[in-house]
């Protein structure tokens, strides 16, 4: 089936793609939000493969800061060291004894650190799920690839499903974060270890080819990406590896016997086919999607202060508490 028919059989329903459920129209503050971003330099960046080199030429001499900003109330954090990368910790500060885990992975197209957006979210799903969150603060291309980063960080999926016993594990990524953490589920199942009890992937970055023929026109009406910036820090991404290795494109990999996904995607995204595709591909080999489609939304709009946001942290709160 081709993506076309089968965004049109989902209907672009908000939840559980159920059917005949009418997608609302997109809110007031969603709208103003789209206009708002435009004039943010985010396109930009990602306007050509010369622009993501300068941004990186850039952040490699004036790295971006890591530490948690924006966590709130009512959440501490501890840094640790796991594997030679750092590890925040968050937890309620009224205590974690029988807490929940989530394993967090940051998106940025795999060349931007953490970002306080992140970090609110983080602060969020501490506070209101009452998790456990872990948060571990990948090296980025190009100084570090998908050859050791994938890999690196299913390990530390597996070190936290080991000390997790029969808690509750998460494994929460959003754009490239929700890519990797993909990738490490697929690396995880190869290796016969096993899978984190539930993936949320918040537009995921699953294909760093961007070369569907409707991306095009898609990235028309993106307010955030291109597709040059996407493919070159794919590219730097990738090193050694071919842009279509599992590693980088995880689209490209197995989906048997990987864990339940709850995938959010939205319409003005122009990697949202992936997402449709994607929940395709894993609900033909029998794991068990729910694809939350919203129409005109932006990449990465459940992290965004809209009310479409907000109702997609509400259906993550209750997913991972």
């Amino acid at each position: 089936m081709s993506v076309a028919r089968l965004v049109s059989s989902l209907q672009f329903c908000p939840v559980r793609c159920a059917p005949r459920r009418r997608d609302p129209a997109p809110s007031l503050q969603s709208r103003l939000l789209n206009i708002v971003l435009r004039q943010l330099p985010y396109k930009q960046q990602l306007a050509s493969a010369e622009a993501v080199q300068a941004h990186v030429q850039k952040l490699a001499l004036q790295p971006a800061s890591f530490e948690p900003t924006g966590l709130g109330r009512g959440v501490e954090a501890t840094l640790t060291k796991m594997g030679g990368w750092p590890v925040y910790y968050t937890a309620p500060v009224s205590g974690h004894e029988g807490c929940n885990f989530v394993m967090f992975l940051h998106g940025g197209g795999y060349i931007n650190e953490i970002v306080p957006a992140h970090w609110r979210f983080i602060g969020e799903m501490t506070r209101k799920a009452n998790v456990v969150c872990v948060v571990p603060i990948y090296p980025l291309a190009p100084r570090a690839t998908a050859k050791d980063v994938v890999p690196a960080t299913a390990e530390l999926l597996r070190m936290l499903l080991e000390d997790a016993g029969s808690a509750k594990v998460t494994l929460v990524g959003n754009s490239a974060g929700a890519g990797l953490a993909l990738a490490a589920c697929q690396w995880l199942r190869d290796r016969g270890h096993r899978q984190p009890n539930q993936m949320v992937l918040i537009s995921p970055a699953a294909d760093a080819s961007v070369s569907r023929p409707e991306q095009i026109e898609l990235a028309r009406r993106d307010p955030i990406q291109d597709i040059p910036g996407i493919v070159e820090a794919g590219r730097l991404y990738a090193g050694a590896l071919d842009i279509g290795h599992p590693f980088v494109s995880p689209l490209n990999g197995a989906f048997r016997a990987l864990a339940p996904m709850t995938i959010f995607a939205g319409t003005r995204d122009l990697l949202y086919p992936d997402s449709v595709d994607l929940a395709a591909r894993a609900r033909a080999v029998g794991v068990p999607v729910e694809l939350l489609l919203m129409r005109d939304q932006p990449h990465n709009y459940a992290l965004m202060p809209t009310p479409e946001g907000r109702r997609a942290r509400a259906i993550i709160m209750r997913a991972v508490a």
